[in-house]
């Protein structure tokens, strides 16, 4: 009691940041499970088609994140130094580099829909059930860019109820729309999986509208200052995109790699194939209140880094690499003993469910282990340095886990549940050195002037610290 109490602050940040950005990441995982149960009853092919198509949104993700990863910078430290014009200027120039991913991505998933099915798999049947359900979720793909450019703009300074608020109404929006048109209830045709597509897509516009609707009615919204987006201070772009360089490469090579590995397990029996799409469902859930402390480390780090307080900064970031995979593995194992009943209302074969438990037995070990990593990389890129981060887990992807599933899966032919376990060995080979890169406080580097004069006192502190000890 007395801990908490020492660091009241500390935790009262992720009661008021943490908490309710994961509830909204719940949510939001709670109608891709409603999607997922309600899809499966359209058979198993079908349900590994969306799974895969949800492969493809996933890769969308990580080509627009590292804009939203570098506009979270920039937005924490500032709010920490209350540059509101500052923040605009970072804002503006988020949206511009989001929105060109986001038309990449629409036109890819509008025109080439066959093209990117077979990519992800070599099964005609599961390639024909997709290409209806990408081609008219694509067009929620713009949408879903400036929800998660003003949703981090809005967490960053603090204001994390709207974008729970937007949510909750996208949430009930898709649950009522997805049981009307998968099923042709009211009236409505039976559409199956293509309802679904509709669904979604009208509930992701309908969370933007919230946003911006609640964002209009604050006077103080930094979110329409309309000019001052667009109007950006000669070299801000390159400091940006120097800052953003690394996160861009990090998650594009990531995502490319999860590409590859999604390409290897799609090759695998249907039964498998399956099992993953309900399986990456499932992990959401668990990753949710993960992403919750994610988002408040960045937010807590990053604002205490621009604002000068390096050391508390610093203190932060070491609690949440140790609080983040502790909660991780809390979360699996109050998951793992009911899994078998969360499986058995999904429509798959007896093969896919013990498939999925299994899995989330692996993931018990690999889970933890892997948020422990990311909320690290997480944490350098709160402190202005990601470059090692992104070395060093793209270095690992193409080094240890892009070649060893592609070794257990299309070479020496393993049983799925190897080449699914392989994954997660790079997590435990790699930790060691992150723990230490963090410990070093290197990746300290603040973009405000208040900021870089404090790790000037902080860095000769702990050098007179080193040579005492």
């Amino acid at each position: 009691m007395n801990y908490f109490r020492k660091n009241r602050a500390f935790f009262s940040g992720i009661l008021a940041i943490g908490i309710p950005i994961a509830m909204q990441n719940l949510l939001t995982t709670a109608v891709s499970v409603v999607d997922t149960f309600m899809v499966s009853s359209q058979g198993q092919t079908v349900l590994a088609s969306v799974g895969l198509c949800s492969q493809f949104s996933s890769l969308y993700f990580s080509f627009y994140w590292g804009f939203a990863s570098a506009g979270t910078l920039f937005f924490a430290q500032y709010w920490g130094n209350r540059d509101r014009d500052g923040i605009s200027h970072a804002y503006g120039i988020t949206v511009a580099f989001m929105a060109i991913v986001a038309v990449v991505f629409t036109s890819l998933g509008l025109f080439a829909p066959e093209l990117v099915l077979r990519i992800y798999t070599d099964k005609p049947d599961i390639q024909a059930a997709g290409v209806p359900y990408l081609r008219i979720l694509a067009l929620s793909f713009p949408g879903q860019a400036m929800a998660i450019a003003l949703s981090c703009l809005m967490r960053s300074t603090e204001n994390v109820r709207v974008p729970l608020i937007g949510s909750v109404v996208s949430m009930v929006i898709n649950t009522s729309l997805n049981y009307v048109l998968i099923f042709g209830k009211f009236g409505a045709p039976a559409m199956g999986v293509q309802g679904a597509a509709i669904a979604s897509v009208i509930a992701m516009y309908a969370n933007v509208a919230v946003l911006y609707l609640f964002s209009f009615r604050d006077k103080d919204s930094l979110a329409t200052r309309f000019r001052e987006h667009m109007k950006w201070p000669r070299g801000m772009v390159r400091e940006y995109l120097g800052r953003a360089a690394p996160m861009l490469a990090n998650e594009l090579f990531y995502g490319t790699g999860q590409l590859l590995i999604t390409v290897i397990l799609g090759r695998q029996n249907e039964a498998g194939v399956a099992a993953i799409a309900v399986f990456r469902v499932i992990e959401g859930m668990i990753f949710s209140f993960f992403v919750g402390l994610s988002n408040a480390s960045s937010v807590m780090v990053g604002k205490e880094i621009g604002a000068g307080n390096v050391e508390t900064g610093y203190d932060y970031a070491k609690r949440f690499a140790w609080i983040c995979p502790l909660i991780t593995l809390f979360i699996c194992l109050v998951i793992l003993p009911i899994s078998p009943l969360i499986v058995r209302g999904f429509d798959m074969s007896d093969a896919a469910r013990n498939y999925v438990v299994t899995m989330l037995a692996i993931y018990c070990i690999g889970g933890p282990l892997r948020t422990c990593n990311y909320i690290m990389n997480n944490t350098y890129r709160a402190g202005g340095e990601p470059r090692f981060g992104a070395v060093f887990e793209i270095g690992s992807l193409f080094l240890i886990s892009v070649p060893l599933v592609y070794l257990s899966g299309m070479v020496w032919q393993l049983p799925f549940l190897l080449v699914f376990a392989s994954m997660y060995v790079e997590e435990a080979l790699k930790l060691g050195i992150g723990v230490r890169h963090l410990l070093s406080a290197h990746w300290i580097r603040p973009v405000t002037e208040e900021g870089r004069i404090a790790l000037a006192t902080f860095m000769q502190k702990r050098g007179k610290a080193a040579k005492h000890a």
